[in-house]
């Protein structure tokens, strides 16, 4: 897996978002960005709310980029109380559909060497 993520990320599609305290890794998230769409696939956090602040910081970057959704896969209580929300099935395709026009990577985020 962390082959293919970081061949994920170098291709531009991969990207994580670190919360960093005293120097040290505190706290995070990663996904799969796909036209509009961040695909989360884990955050993680050692200190308290070092994953939201990460989260957050997602969320502005994703808003300043007209992006339109962040598929958090599983939805949980502390999801929905960060404003996430479940939406059925045939929604989520239609808004693949309308987000994803093609598999490149998503404008704007730089990769690993860039």
């Amino acid at each position: 897996m962390c082959k293919a993520y970081a061949r994920l990320h170098d291709l531009g599609y991969a990207h994580s978002v670190e919360t960093w305290h005293d120097g040290r890794l505190v706290g995070g998230l990663y996904g799969v960005a796909l036209g509009r769409v961040f695909f989360g696939e884990s955050m993680f956090s050692t200190e308290r709310d070092a994953s939201k602040v990460a989260l957050h910081a997602l969320v502005r970057t994703l808003l300043s980029r007209n992006d339109a959704m962040i598929d958090c896969q599983v939805a949980s209580a502390h999801l929905e109380r960060l404003g996430a929300r479940a939406i059925p099935r045939r929604e989520f395709v239609a808004q693949l559909d309308r987000c994803i026009p093609d598999l490149q990577p998503a404008p704007g985020w730089p990769g690993r060497n860039g």
